[in-house]
């Protein structure tokens, strides 16, 4: 079976087609993340998986429940993936989006976890150096995760930094164990 990101790109990239010629990335942006926040409620869930339930059914109560927060062609996707039985993938979708929206504007999303928040002159220094280093704007989301006991990781796309005692302790470990 084909990864779930396999299938959601090609929605992803038309979706953004559209939504870059139309200029409203962020009209889009907008709707794919509220229809993958419907699509991972727990009791619509049940609904859209039960097999007793017809998909015009789903589709009607899938865009009942997104309200007039959909445009036309926001409603048209979400009915080709009731046809295909594909609405589980609208997280995914909604993921590679944003991926091709922030490589349009020329923008990164990194995520800093540490055990402790750190200072705003800590975090402002991070994300000047993720800058220089991608040569793209960087946004910063902090994590605080006490697991990682000490130190930091850092995640921008593809790329992990890791910082943390936690991973030094991973790698020490597996060293002695090699």
């Amino acid at each position: 079976m084909a990864e779930i990101s396999t299938i959601a790109r090609p929605y992803a990239v038309a979706a953004f087609k559209l939504a870059k010629e139309k200029k409203a990335l962020a009209k889009w942006s907008e709707m794919l993340s509220l229809a993958s926040a419907v699509s991972t409620d727990e009791q619509l869930n049940q609904y859209i998986h039960d097999p007793k339930v017809n998909g015009q059914v789903i589709q009607d109560a899938f865009l009942k429940v997104c309200g007039n927060h959909l445009d036309a062609a926001g409603q048209n996707l979400i009915k080709v993936l009731v046809e295909y039985k594909r609405l589980s993938i609208l997280p995914a979708i909604s993921s590679a989006f944003e991926l091709l929206k922030a490589d349009e504007e020329g923008t990164l999303e990194a995520q800093i976890i540490a055990a402790v928040k750190p200072s705003a002159a800590v975090t402002k220094e991070i994300v000047k150096k993720l800058e220089a280093k991608f040569g793209k704007k960087v946004t910063a989301e902090i994590v605080i995760d006490s697991e990682i006991i000490g130190g930091m990781k850092i995640i921008v796309g593809d790329t992990v930094i890791d910082a943390s005692v936690k991973g030094q302790l991973q790698n020490l470990a597996y060293s002695l164990t090699a």
